[in-house]
């Protein structure tokens, strides 16, 4: 079984979920499922960035990616939010490997809009080097930088990274893990199924937004490349992987509208 889990970067701000997640998906990994971990790390960028008295813009949820803020990204995303994933990884016994998208080409990226400078839309990713790393029992843990051809580095959302790595590797199912417990509705209760035609109404009807919205956009676009499951779960309940891959209901699951006669 090929699985991709995407880890929000809230759950990964705190020493105790970071590792208790990284239990969790090291056991996963022990028993012989092809593994490879996408993380974010909005909340430490925009600390980081803070700190130095650089503001952070949005742009309908996404970051405005000026040269400084690119600069960032790399320390940030890509330097300390990646390595203390692997390892928490490393201690759990796993052979986990810190990567991103520019490594191998494995994620190719395009800009978005020139109003948001270095922020790039997947346009492929490219399996060969999760495949050898995974065949090997190694365990990819994936920041959400991209790159192009030309050497251009691009800030890409994390939710699409998971969606086109998880796509590009042909991933049996696709996790991402948030600090809620799935996709609301209008009564704001959780609902635990969803097709692709009522998560775009939920969309239009502006019922989910920000980065629930960014995580069904990613979710539905899965789901069109032949990601057979998606789920977005609650990464901050104990045994969550478990649960899930033992089919046990938890979260939200994304699946194909039915087949009309």
């Amino acid at each position: 079984m090929k699985l991709l889990v995407k880890i929000g970067g809230t759950l990964l701000d705190s020493d105790t979920s970071r590792r208790r997640l990284a239990g969790e998906l090291a056991g996963v990994a022990r028993q012989g499922v092809r593994l490879v971990v996408v993380h974010g790390g909005g909340k430490q960028m925009t600390r980081f960035l803070t700190e130095r008295g650089i503001e952070s813009r949005f742009v309908n949820g996404l970051r405005v990616t000026t040269p400084e803020t690119l600069d960032a990204v790399l320390k940030v995303l890509a330097g300390s939010v990646n390595q203390e994933l692997v390892a928490a990884f490393i201690q759990a016994g796993a052979l986990a490997v810190g990567l991103t998208g520019v490594d191998a080409c494995l994620t190719e990226a395009e800009p978005m809009d020139a109003a948001l400078g270095a922020v790039g839309r997947p346009v492929r990713s490219n399996p060969e080097l999760l495949e050898l790393l995974t065949g090997r029992g190694y365990l990819p843990v994936v920041a959400c930088v991209a790159g192009d051809r030309q050497g251009r580095i691009y800030n890409v959302n994390a939710d699409q990274m998971a969606a086109a790595c998880a796509a590009g590797f042909g991933a049996d199912q696709l996790l991402f893990l948030t600090d809620v417990q799935g996709v609301l509705g209008p009564d704001q209760r959780v609902l635990p199924v969803l097709t692709l035609t009522e998560s775009q109404a939920l969309i239009d009807a502006g019922v989910a937004t920000g980065g629930m919205r960014a995580k069904l956009d990613a979710a539905m676009q899965a789901l069109r490349q032949g990601v057979r499951q998606v789920v977005i779960a609650p990464g901050v309940d104990p045994g969550i992987i478990g649960a899930l891959l033992d089919g046990q209901s938890a979260g939200s699951r994304l699946v194909e509208d039915p087949a009309h006669d």
